[in-house]
């Protein structure tokens, strides 16, 4: 084993950028230690454990988990306890929750992190299996001088991560001993059964949460197709994928023609997009059919094993419980099964220290989503929502972080709170983060990571604790590869990712123009309903801006139209009859409503354009042509 002089030196030469033999997600995480996190080699650390209450707090968000896993987890520690090692299963957050090793060498393992409540979040312990598993999503092994701390450079640390039924990393699974043989290759084994029994995991918590659903086991050989699945998916009465085993698909990604990002978009999505099957062809896939009848084809014609279980519910004759969604987060959607299922996940993220980024286009709805999600925790606080793309560059520190008084030239004598302090017990929402400076996004990490926040100007940070809530139309992890967007910061924020489907994809178009119109209806005290070829016109649009075009597209139909019924002629440029058509009938029937409009905004175009959603030329434009008629 090195010595800890010879150590720090090799970690002060990886930092000058000299080039070195460890392995690639060694290294990446050596400079996030020194980058940013600020970690002093020097400066060794003992292990944390965190307070009794703290860690009461922990393993009653991670208990179902905990009992779900417990059989495997027992297995595992009966193969490997007289190897010397201990198993400890961390939370998403990096703390211990459940703990197996020999109570003979308990001061040993407590001194050395191994042990019930001990935090191995990488900012906190630096390099080790599980905070590299927490940021990466991908097992990892940490072997001795691996570690960034000397602390622990004796010992000999691999992780899996577990990902929950829709997509995200609720949980890592680490096997480790106090000493063990120099070679890291000798930890190939280990990793192998660490793997295999997160999978396991995973497997058995997709059975225990879906019980309603067909669960669909693949394989590419037929040998363990019952017993040990490569993955599985969950299937409702519809035929949709309702769940899965996610670490499972990572094997299988290739099979099914799927890219790593789109692993988290299947949940929703018809069997039958990936399979040659549908809902009606489970049946025959049921254990006790012979192996050479029960394989199918993805849609690029590759083979799979695969055994069906029907749903539970079948057997027993009693309805599971339905989870429930709150009302906020049901009115988002009218129907939709890509939304159904974003309110679901939605739905058991509220109220969850987890870390949610929200992608969608433009006008999808993004913040209406993190307002839902803020509204469904049960002490949701203060929500503090951030258009980091709004704010000019100059100003979005100080907006962020605060001052100090007399911070800086013009600055206010008492100083001035920032929105993240502001958001202190409650929700930050960071709108559009992908437009954040690069600059700002270190201290942004810097804050998440110590739970603190320093105002510009000031000595003494402050300690702040906020749900996170970040979104973005821009694909982040494009952004980091462009080297836009950091790394890490990226990896803090999309701990859980709900994407937003676009307008022209979601089959409730209906039931949301009804419903945006009895709003509508309701400001206005007004009495507004479509014309059929309206209806048809709004239905065959390609919506770019998604639902915030949508509802300006029905405000200013509701103000030109004229009895109350909206005809296509209503509808702005680009909806419905041909630009020059619609003009002439609307200068023809409803001349008058314009004008009614702008007398309630006494007179002020501005005002007015403001309140239909488009701009003062088209008011101008139509107002000269009312004139002129």
């Amino acid at each position: 084993m090195v010595s800890a002089r010879s150590h720090v030196q090799e970690l002060e030469r990886v930092g000058r950028g000299d080039s070195s033999r460890r392995d690639a997600p060694v290294l990446q995480s050596w400079l996030r230690c020194l980058n940013d996190y600020r970690l002093d080699p020097t400066q060794a650390q003992e292990a944390y454990i965190v307070p009794e209450t703290q860690l009461k707090h922990h393993r009653d968000e991670a208990g179902e988990l905990i009992r779900i896993g417990r059989s495997a987890v027992e297995d595992l520690f009966r193969h490997v306890k007289d190897q010397a090692y201990v198993l400890l299963l961390s939370d998403a957050r990096g703390v211990t929750v459940d703990f197996m090793g020999d109570p003979t060498f308990d001061n040993q393992l407590r001194r050395a992190g191994l042990y019930l409540g001990s935090e191995w979040s990488e900012h906190r312990a630096g390099t080790c299996a599980v905070g590299a598993c927490i940021v990466s999503g991908e097992p990892v092994i940490i072997h001795q001088d691996d570690h960034f701390d000397t602390c622990h450079i004796g010992l000999t640390c691999t992780a899996a991560p577990i990902y929950d039924t829709l997509g995200d990393l609720t949980a890592v699974l680490d096997i480790s001993q106090l000493r063990s043989p120099t070679a890291k290759a000798s930890q190939q084994l280990a990793m192998h059964l660490v793997s295999t029994t997160a999978r396991r995991i995973e497997l058995s918590n997709l059975m225990a949460r879906t019980r309603r659903d067909w669960i669909l086991r693949l394989s590419r050989s037929p040998d363990f197709l019952d017993v040990d699945p490569e993955a599985a998916l969950s299937i409702d009465a519809s035929g949709r994928i309702s769940g899965m085993t996610h670490g499972g698909f990572r094997a299988l990604a290739r099979t099914l023609d799927l890219g790593e990002g789109a692993m988290r978009s299947l949940v929703g999505e018809p069997i039958s997009r990936f399979l040659d099957i549908d809902v009606d062809d489970l049946p025959r896939l049921t254990r006790g059919q012979p192996h050479g009848e029960r394989v199918i084809r993805t849609r690029s014609s590759a083979a799979l094993f695969a055994g069906a279980i029907a749903p539970v519910e079948r057997f027993r004759g009693s309805a599971a419980a339905v989870p429930r969604v709150p009302r906020v987060l049901r009115d988002l959607s009218f129907g939709d099964p890509a939304m159904e299922a974003v309110q679901l996940r939605a739905s058991r993220l509220a109220g969850r220290d987890i870390p949610i980024l929200i992608q969608g286009e433009t006008g999808t709805g993004k913040e209406f989503l993190a307002h839902a999600i803020h509204d469904s925790c049960p002490e949701p606080g203060r929500f503090v929502a951030v258009n980091c793309a709004a704010i000019p560059e100059s100003l979005i520190e100080s907006e962020l972080f605060g001052y100090a008084p007399g911070a800086f030239t013009g600055a206010a004598p008492r100083g001035r709170q920032g929105l993240i302090e502001a958001a202190d017990g409650g929700t930050l929402f960071l709108d559009e983060i992908g437009d954040m400076p690069l600059t700002l996004q270190a201290r942004l990490l810097r804050v998440l990571a110590e739970g603190e926040v320093t105002p510009v100007g000031a000595h003494r940070p402050k300690p702040v604790k906020f749900r996170l809530i970040s979104a973005s139309h821009h694909r982040l992890e494009r952004l980091v590869e462009t080297g836009r967007f950091r790394q890490d910061l990226y990896f803090r924020l999309n701990a859980a990712t709900l994407t937003l489907p676009p307008l022209r994809e979601r089959r409730d178009l209906d039931g949301l123009i009804d419903h945006m119109l009895r709003r509508i209806a309701e400001e206005q005290g007004a009495r507004l309903r479509l014309s059929s070829a309206a209806r048809h016109a709004l239905r065959t649009h390609r919506w770019p801006g998604n639902l915030r075009e949508l509802a300006n597209a029905l405000r200013v139909a509701a103000a030109f139209s004229g009895d109350g019924e909206i005809g296509a002629a209503d509808l702005p440029e680009g909806l419905g009859r041909e630009p020059a058509q619609r003009e002439a009938v609307a200068e023809a029937t409803r001349g008058g409503a314009i004008r009614d409009q702008l007398a309630a905004c006494g007179g002020n175009v501005s005002e007015l354009a403001r309140r239909l959603g488009v701009d003062r030329s088209t008011v101008h434009r139509r107002l000269r042509r009312f004139a002129a008629g």
